[in-house]
């Protein structure tokens, strides 16, 4: 099937009515390089494609000289960059290339935001265009597909995930085949050679302890014991781990009120795959005892794709108190408050007491699998 990609448009948009660079960052294998083919071939525009993987060209962009970068692109209408992270300083040589041409289109894709959002912030400043691409979100096949043949994707995708690979391959077992794959060959690759990390063994296993606690409160001084790392390490890893679009962290909402626990995070993935691959369980829905923490994972990864494709600006927490009460999920957009709670069963659930007392006007919802296609689509 053509898989839709809700940043096309945009990212089109972008190109044809502004000279800023545009800039696009996700993981590896969610369809960068796929997408940004696909706008190319819309705009008709004579284009040179590079790629920061060949050795070549990252010699070629390393520190070059003016004249050598004129050379390069002359001629050309636009200037695709893939994987331009592996390029060091890639940000000045943008900014050379930028303001020499400045009636150049450059497209410039990212796998980590390690180098390449460190090289670029100063240098430019002012001269790009940023978008993030996750796996397929449910947001975006709802405009291929109906909610019968959506509902007909949720148990499979609360396991296998949604990178966009997995649309075209036959088979279950090659499915998980090559979600193993993405996790052992391409999961730690910009994280090691960029950040750094001079025991992957211990990021392994740090990766595979967070994957155990999806959807509850993570103690960093409890991991670092159990990885014989420092707590400073542990956050450090964790931050490495987000700016390479693996995982994400949501903080404890508090308007300071005392009995409000805000000192620990939920950490979630992108995808439930690679989740799944982390711990090497790949059972059927049916047989795990890990339904609720992939169902939580899903919904607000799904949540997430959805505000950063609609360009919705909402902040995201949860929420709990001394006393036990909480909410999975709570989301405050323009100064509002909505609360959520998240259910695998049919069973509803009412909103806490001391929630709507602290903060009264605020929504609550509880969202289950017979209504959660509004939550993330």
């Amino acid at each position: 099937m053509m898989l839709p990609r809700m940043l096309q448009a945009e990212i089109l948009r972008r190109l044809r009515d502004d000279n800023r660079i545009v800039m696009l960052f996700g993981p590896r294998q969610s369809g960068k390089t796929t997408l940004s083919q696909e706008v190319i071939a819309l705009t008709g525009w004579r284009c040179l494609s590079l790629n920061g993987d060949n050795p070549e060209i990252v010699d070629r962009l390393t520190k070059p000289e003016a004249s050598r970068l004129d050379g390069m692109v002359a001629g050309y209408e636009m200037l695709f960059l893939d994987e331009a992270q592996r390029i060091p300083d890639i940000g000045l040589t943008l900014k050379r290339i930028h303001d020499a041409s400045p009636e150049l289109k450059i497209l410039v894709t990212g796998s980590s935001s390690l180098e390449l959002a460190a090289g670029t912030r100063e240098p430019l400043t002012g001269r790009t265009w940023t978008y993030t691409l996750l796996p397929i979100g449910f947001c975006e096949l709802a405009v291929v597909e109906n909610s019968f043949e959506l509902d007909g994707r949720l148990k499979e995708t609360l396991v296998l995930g949604s990178y966009p690979a997995l649309f075209s391959i036959a088979n279950r077992e090659n499915r998980i085949r090559h979600l193993s794959e993405i996790a052992e060959a391409y999961l730690y690759r910009d994280i090691l050679e960029l950040g750094g990390i001079r025991n992957p063994k211990k990021l392994r296993d740090l990766l595979r302890l967070l994957a155990w606690q999806v959807g509850g409160e993570v103690s960093y001084q409890e991991l670092a014991a159990k990885c014989s790392l420092s707590a400073d390490t542990v956050i450090s890893h964790i931050d490495l781990l987000e700016k390479s679009y693996v995982v994400f962290r949501l903080g404890g909402y508090s308007r300071n009120l005392r009995k409000e626990v805000t000192r620990k995070d939920k950490v979630y993935f992108y995808d439930n795959g690679i989740r799944n691959a982390l711990i090497g369980n790949f059972s059927e829905l049916e047989f795990r005892n890990d339904q609720g923490a992939l169902w939580e994972n899903f919904l607000v990864s799904e949540r997430k794709k959805k505000l950063l494709y609609s360009g919705t600006r909402a902040s995201q927490y949860f929420w709990r108190i001394h006393t036990g009460a909480e909410l999975d999920y709570l989301e405050e957009s323009d100064g509002v408050l909505s609360g959520y709670e998240f259910k695998w069963s049919k069973k509803k659930a009412a909103p806490p007491k001391s929630f709507m007392e602290a903060y009264p006007g605020s929504g609550f919802a509880c969202v289950t699998k017979d209504d959660y296609l509004n939550f993330v689509s």
